[in-house]
């Protein structure tokens, strides 16, 4: 397993760090990992001991894990997880302030730093992207009768509704959940066992989020996190996980533009899968928008 850099200027978030390298680990080592994810970050504040138990593991295997991640023992993995929750909990203000002092560092243009930072986040994200998990989204999201809902936050409900809008031209049973509480109560009460929820979760987490996962779950529904590198709460629930990293450059705003990526990514595979079914709505809808004087 590649170790994590901690001295880096941009480190891998604890989480993803664990998530990534838990196919590397042994099987004991792999316990510890599944421990921290469920109950991230909470469990790695755990003596040694405690969380060894937890795991069903020996103390030196709990040490072993945290060497293998490349700190040198538990209070420097300890003292790594406080740092990671500082990142993860980072309001616009705190990212303002902290890289105000980088702001038009260098000779760089503003257009060629922006250019360089979006393709270094793209690049990041796809490569750090599990493409099991991207196959699994597509397999889920493929699946013929299954109601799929889904639903984001303040700012990445935007690329909820866009992701939703493509879905509904290629098969039937999208819904894309409204922001008010009553069209999400009808939503949910309605969840059954195979339907898919999509959910966008990015830091500073939204309870509401996490309250329609938790629904999802209760209701044998499957769901499909997008988030960022920190992964958020739901991660441990979700069937899927697709992270993005965040880097932008804007000081105060995270990078939205790979979650779009693999937004698009994801419908293009859709409509690859569902092939002629896909066809077929499509025309269907076409037909209906004319109709209707709306095309």
């Amino acid at each position: 397993m590649r170790e994590v850099d901690v001295a880096a200027d941009a480190p891998v978030p604890m989480a993803e760090a664990i998530r990534r390298g838990m196919a590397d680990c042994s099987p004991a080592e792999r316990k510890v990992a599944r421990v921290l994810l469920s109950s991230y970050p909470s469990a790695g504040f755990e003596t040694v001991a405690k969380l060894a138990a937890r795991a069903g593991v020996s103390g030196p295997t709990v040490l072993r894990f945290a060497n293998r991640l490349g700190y040198r023992g538990f209070p420097d993995f300890q003292q790594a997880l406080r740092d990671d929750l500082d990142e993860r909990s980072a309001s616009p203000i705190d990212l303002y302030d902290r890289h105000r002092s980088d702001a038009g560092a260098g000779s760089e243009s503003g257009l060629g730093r922006a250019a360089s930072i979006t393709r270094g986040t793209l690049d990041r994200t796809f490569d750090a992207l599990v493409a099991d998990e991207f196959d699994r989204a597509v397999d889920l999201l493929c699946t013929p009768r299954t109601r799929v809902l889904v639903a984001g936050g303040r700012f990445s409900g935007l690329l909820a509704r866009l992701l939703a809008q493509h879905l509904q031209l290629l098969r039937t049973g999208v819904t894309a959940l409204p922001e008010h509480d009553a069209g999400r109560i009808e939503a949910v009460a309605g969840l059954r066992r195979g339907d898919v929820v999509v959910l966008f979760d990015y830091r500073r987490y939204e309870e509401p989020t996490r309250r329609l996962a938790a629904a999802a779950r209760d209701r044998k529904a499957s769901v499909v996190l997008f988030t960022d590198a920190w992964l958020s709460p739901i991660a441990s629930e979700a069937d899927v996980v697709l992270p993005s990293e965040t880097d932008s450059p804007s000081a105060a705003f995270d990078a939205m533009t790979p979650v779009l990526a693999i937004v698009e990514a994801l419908i293009a595979e859709c409509a690859e899968r569902l092939g002629g079914a896909a066809s077929s709505r499509m025309r269907e809808v076409e037909e209906a928008g004319r109709e209707l004087g709306l095309y």
